[in-house]
Parts: C-alpha cells; sequence; structure tokens
C-alpha cells in the first residue's frame, strides 16, 4: 500500500479517470464493485466526480472529454512538472494533442494526447489536485500499461517524452517491458499478441486492486458489467479483466489487504 499526498514524480502515473455518458449509473456501479465513497460532483465541473477510499482519492468519473458518440473509457494521467513543456515534447515525438495544455481551476494544468500507436493518455500538472492519494491497496490502483501493435516506436515515444528507461520481460510467448524510471517500476508496455483482432486500438489500462478477484469480478456481474478474460493466476496476482455497465474496461488485481 502507497500513500501520498504531494505530487508524483514526473513520468509516474499520477491519476485515472472514467469518461462516461451516464455519471450516476457509473457511480451506482463502481460504489457496488470496489465500496467507494463517490459522491457526485458539483455541476460546475460537469458532474466530475472523486472517487476516495479510507478517506484518500482513488480515482474519477465524469462526462466524456470527446463525442458522446466516443466510447466509455478509462484515461491513464502521467505526472509532469511543466505540462506546456511536456506537450512540446509530444508533439516534438509525433503525437497530437487532443487537448490543452489548460488549467483547470487551481487544481492542475491539464493535457490529454495520443502517441504515435494512436492510445490516448493524459498528462497532469498537480497543484491541489495532486493525483491518487492511495495505491497499489483494495479498490486503488495498482498497475497501468500500454499495448499496441508497434512495440518499438512506443518505447521510443515515452522515453523522448517522458525519459523512460525499460526492464525487459519478453520471452517467446510474449512481447512486454517495464517503464522504469531512476531504476523504480512506474507501469509497463506490451505489444499485442499475433491473433489480436485488428479492430483492437492501442490504449492504456488500468488494474485496480482486490483481497479477492474472483468475488471482485462477480460483483461486476452482479452490478451490470461483463467478463473479458475469466480470473486466473499469475506470477504477480489473479488477474481478471472485466468491463463496466457501460463499456469500459479495466483489469482487477489480487493484492494483500494491508
Amino acid at each position: 500500500m502507497v500513500t501520498r499526498d504531494s505530487v508524483w514524480p514526473e513520468g509516474t502515473p499520477c491519476w485515472a479517470d472514467l469518461g462516461v455518458s451516464d455519471i450516476p449509473k457509473a457511480i451506482s456501479f463502481y460504489t457496488a464493485v470496489f465500496g467507494w465513497d463517490l459522491p457526485p460532483g458539483p455541476a460546475e465541473m460537469g458532474g466530475y466526480s472523486i472517487a476516495t477510499v479510507g478517506g484518500r482519492q482513488v480515482a474519477a468519473v465524469g462526462p466524456k472529454m470527446a463525442s458522446q458518440d466516443a466510447p466509455s473509457a478509462w484515461t491513464v494521467y502521467l505526472a509532469t512538472d511543466d505540462a506546456d513543456a511536456t506537450a512540446a515534447k509530444i508533439t516534438g515525438a509525433g503525437g497530437h494533442l487532443l487537448m490543452g495544455p489548460m488549467d483547470v481551476m487551481d487544481e492542475g494544468r491539464l493535457a490529454v494526447a495520443t502517441d504515435t500507436t494512436g492510445a490516448v493518455f493524459g498528462v497532469w500538472q498537480g497543484r491541489t489536485h495532486t493525483g491518487f492519494r492511495l495505491a497499489n491497496a483494495p479498490g486503488a490502483l495498482t498497475w497501468n500499461e500500454h499495448f499496441g501493435r508497434d512495440f518499438e516506436g512506443a518505447k521510443a515515444f515515452y522515453a523522448a517524452v517522458f525519459g523512460y528507461e525499460y526492464g525487459d520481460m519478453s520471452s517467446d510467448q510474449f512481447t512486454y517491458a517495464t517503464l522504469l524510471l531512476g531504476g523504480h517500476e512506474v507501469g509497463g508496455i506490451g505489444a499485442y499478441p499475433a491473433g489480436t483482432p485488428e479492430s483492437m486500438p492501442s490504449a492504456w489500462s488500468t488494474y485496480f486492486g482486490s483481497t479477492d478477484t474472483d468475488k471482485t469480478v462477480q460483483r461486476v456481474i452482479e452490478a451490470g458489467g461483463s467478463v473479458v478474460r475469466q480470473p486466473a493466476d499469475s506470477p504477480y496476482g489473479r488477474i481478471a479483466v472485466v468491463a463496466d455497465d457501460q463499456g469500459a474496461s479495466f483489469s482487477v488485481i489480487s493484492v494483500a489487504a494491508g
């Protein structure tokens, strides 16, 4: 379990939010699945609602940033000390800005972009809102990773923008690396395996912690969600991939209660 009240180091996944058409429906779903304290957000913020566990913020639910026809999805935000400088690096490395950089009141400065593989991600320069205040715990984010078809191109892009180094974890069966900042793992990056449907876009994904992955998956089903990949053991915990009742996918992984 990690708690933090200050801004996260540059390049670290520091926040995740869900963009949906029906915010009250999403609040009901995630409250049932994770037990989040998730009161409706203020109208002047579009209903943007902050979820907490034990009083510490872990994620948010808000309106879609793109067209209402866009699919519901989780967005991963990477920390920066200077959103404008990072935005310039993104475009310089071949990415595209979708939004910002822009101030979000006194909470921080935001940009949303696509990388060279088309995956959407956010950039957050924290001020009052520093990002996750709890991680690697039940109901909180535990891991974030990028998957696409241009593995080397994606690695080159994120190294240019955030200075990542990479820890190779590839084998004959899969292609994967960890994102390293100062020698510390902060996320992962991988290539889709052969046979992945061409319709599957490059994307960042989020993993939420659970003391019992199977029970959490059952709560997902009972709340109207679906199972994308059944629970299975891994060297890092028991993992399942699910989707909420508005189609946004996320992963669940077992973590210790403490």
